[in-house]
């Protein structure tokens, strides 16, 4: 689990894809100086693991699987492209920006970038299947950033994109056109889960009564 507080931003060594998915190498940033084989790194939101021949002082490697490769954004990687990383959340770390598994649900389009004041304001485009999720002054995930939705449009969201952020992060050199991972709050999704589940369970026993009720209607005439 991550919280979309980026620790250090890394530059791509290479993306080898194949058949059976991908293998991506990430330089490593100074603060990821002890990071060893088989944790959990959010590279741009997206949960990988840390894989051989990854080494103390050595670029970071992570196999990517087709389906990642075909939920996020990571397949149009290029050396030198730069990528948010963020380590899994320790027992006792603050929750600073919101619950972020790094399961990408998806991508958007950078639609408009404009500089407001001291920050900025992103437009992404928002695909159909994720809208319901996304709510106003509600949490996003955006390349593994934690962001708040500003304003939210029929087919599109803002973001507010504070000086810091911008700096720290891939932000700061994205540009309209550019594709980004999105994964939507996950709690929204559990939710809608539960409530599906329980709207189900109400409807069929609404039926069962119906049939229990057409039940006794029919005894109670045949006894007439």
């Amino acid at each position: 689990m991550f919280t979309g507080l980026v620790s250090a931003v890394g530059r791509v060594v290479s993306l080898r894809v194949g058949a059976a998915g991908a293998l991506l190498a990430v330089e490593r940033p100074a603060a990821f100086g002890e990071v060893a084989v088989g944790e959990s790194i959010a590279v741009s939101g997206v949960c990988l693991t840390v894989v051989p021949p990854s080494a103390p002082g050595q670029a970071l490697f992570f196999d990517v699987s087709p389906e990642t490769l075909s939920r996020s954004a990571l397949g149009s990687l290029a050396a030198g492209a730069g990528v948010n990383l963020e380590r899994a959340l320790a027992a006792g770390d603050r929750l600073g920006g919101h619950i972020v598994a790094g399961h990408v649900d998806g991508t958007a389009e950078v639609l408009a970038v404009e500089k407001s004041g001291d920050s900025w304001t992103f437009r992404f485009s928002l695909p159909a299947a994720l809208a319901r999720y996304a709510v106003e002054k509600g949490s996003i995930a955006v390349d593994g950033i934690s962001l708040t939705v500003a304003a939210l449009g029929e087919s599109s969201f803002d973001v507010a994109v504070v000086p810091h952020t911008f700096e720290a992060t891939t932000l700061g050199t994205t540009r309209p056109g550019a594709r980004v991972n999105l994964e939507v709050d996950v709690l929204g999704k559990y939710v809608e889960r539960l409530l599906a589940a329980r709207l189900g369970e109400t409807r069929e026993a609404a039926q069962a009564q119906g049939t229990r009720d057409e039940r006794l209607r029919g005894l109670l005439t045949e006894g007439s």
